[in-house]
């Protein structure tokens, strides 16, 4: 249900949080820690979505979580957490905005992707992947030797009907999807089937008594100038920026966060940069027959607090690494983070899906241009990924929501949150009338930019970083990154503290 006395469409990031929060079953009085600088109704991006809000409520909501399972199992009181209106919408942008060694972020876009004609509308491709370059051509009969061009791809997307070629794609491990309207997605199945929060929990074991409790935790718990999430041992399978950017949450806390990715996949710099601060990494490959890469991952997974997994749904199943499997070899309890595209329920939930293919499918383009009443524009896309981060906040705020029931009920645990699930709630918060949200928050994001008490200069393993620090400040503590981005599989697969 709403939250009572107001309509989704009259929240500001406050009532997001205190929605969440509710759902999540945490403690209300928590609520009385938060202060939200700047939050308010206004828009603050460009764009017809209330983009600022949703920044603003998934840090803090994130944030706070954070405290507040400090605070249960160390018997403190919950630390007052601040987040600023303009360093939350800076900070769903962090990806775009980072230099390295002087020079601006790169393209994270692949050369053949984006929009398509189609015979009866258009497809949005997505490439960043060679594997889904590699579909993508393959579907649509075009040679894999280079010499392809975007004109190319829209010559031969222009031969199909959009439903039957996002089918066909998605058949032939290509990702594309149909650009849709609100309409048209509403009459799916799927959307249907798509939780109206974004955030589920659900107990999957009643055994373990649980690491997070303060008998049986590591021996270093967190005092005063440390970090709320001091001790826990996060395992992240992930790529893109969903996923990544939950483990890079509890990161900032103080989680000793393992990014475990696979040395048969392409490294994508322009993104792992900025969404590896904070994490050791280390590469394993889980098909190997003949190494000891799976039964490394296993012990690392037997003794860890939380696994987060941000593949597509079913993949890591498949090797044995269902959250049940998980739970079954964990005595201490675990808790689950799962990353989808779609979520857990519905005809397409295994399938794979990225920000940009939800906002086509889902109807939030072909809204978004017709807020912005461009003439022939038939698409147009949000100003950051806003389903990403948003996801990723919100599964971070699930996970300690989790840890916090796992310290006192003991158990395992799975979160579920999905880019769709996010689409839902963000489109359930409304949408600004007309042009007013292009016109009245055009200003915001050049004025985050220019402040430099949002950045911070650290030393990396590729050079000089000046990225956008957490946003969230939580009194007692500093939260930020300890780890600074280095080559992928660059750490040892252990635990920095010993447990007790």
């Amino acid at each position: 249900m709403a939250h009572p006395g107001k309509l989704r469409t009259e929240f500001t990031a406050k009532d997001i949080v205190q929605e969440v929060w509710d759902q999540l079953g945490l403690p209300a009085e928590a609520l009385g820690a938060l202060s939200l600088p700047g939050d308010e109704q206004s828009p603050t991006v460009p764009s017809s979505f209330k983009i600022g809000q949703l920044a603003q409520g998934a840090i803090a909501t994130s944030a706070l979580a954070a405290s507040s399972f400090y605070a249960v199992r160390n018997g403190r009181s919950v630390p007052r957490v601040t987040v600023p209106l303009q360093h939350a919408v800076a900070e769903f942008r962090s990806e775009r905005l980072y230099h390295l060694n002087g020079e601006p972020t790169p393209s994270l876009w692949g050369p053949l992707g984006g929009l398509h004609p189609t015979q009866d509308g258009h497809v949005r491709i997505h490439d960043n992947f060679p594997n889904h370059q590699q579909g993508t051509l393959w579907v649509l009969g075009l040679p894999q030797d280079g010499s392809v061009t975007r004109d190319d791809v829209s010559k031969a997307t222009w031969e199909w009907n959009k439903v039957d070629l996002e089918t066909a794609a998605l058949e032939s491990g290509a990702c594309a999807y149909a650009l849709r309207s609100y309409e048209e997605w509403d009459a799916l199945p799927q959307a249907q089937a798509i939780n109206p929060f974004p955030i589920s929990i659900r107990k999957i074991d009643d055994g373990g008594s649980g690491t997070a409790t303060r008998s049986n935790t590591t021996a270093t718990l967190p005092n005063d100038g440390d970090k709320c999430l001091r001790g826990l041992r996060v395992l992240e399978l992930s790529r893109v920026i969903a996923a990544p950017v939950a483990g890079r949450t509890l990161a900032a806390h103080g989680a000793d966060v393992l990014w475990v990715t696979s040395p048969k996949r392409p490294a994508l710099p322009a993104l792992d940069i900025d969404m590896s601060r904070g994490k050791r990494t280390i590469q394993l490959d889980l098909d190997d027959e003949v190494g000891n890469d799976k039964e490394t991952l296993l012990e690392l997974a037997t003794t860890c607090d939380v696994f987060i997994q941000g593949y597509r749904p079913g993949s890591l199943a498949a090797r044995g690494l269902s959250p049940e499997a998980l739970a079954s070899r964990n005595s201490g309890g675990i808790v689950v983070g799962n990353m989808s595209a779609f979520g857990p329920k519905g005809p397409w939930a295994d399938r794979r899906g990225f920000d940009s293919l939800v906002q086509t499918c889902s109807g939030m383009n072909v809204s978004e241009a017709a807020h912005y009443g461009a003439g022939e524009e038939v698409a147009r896309t949000t100003p950051c990924q806003a389903l990403d981060h948003a996801a990723g906040y919100f599964l971070a705020a699930g996970i300690c929501a989790a840890l916090h029931r796992k310290a006192s009920d003991g158990g395992s645990y799975v979160v579920d949150v999905s880019l769709a699930g996010v689409m839902k709630y963000l489109r359930s918060l409304g949408q600004y009338e007309g042009r007013s949200g292009f016109d009245d928050g055009g200003g915001l994001p050049l004025a985050v930019e220019m402040n430099p008490g949002l950045f911070e200069t650290r030393r990396t393993g590729f050079g000089e970083l000046r990225g956008v620090r957490h946003s969230a400040a939580v009194d007692g503590f500093a939260p930020g990154w300890d780890e600074m981005p280095k080559p992928l599989g660059s750490d040892t697969p252990n635990w920095l503290l010993p447990r007790n």
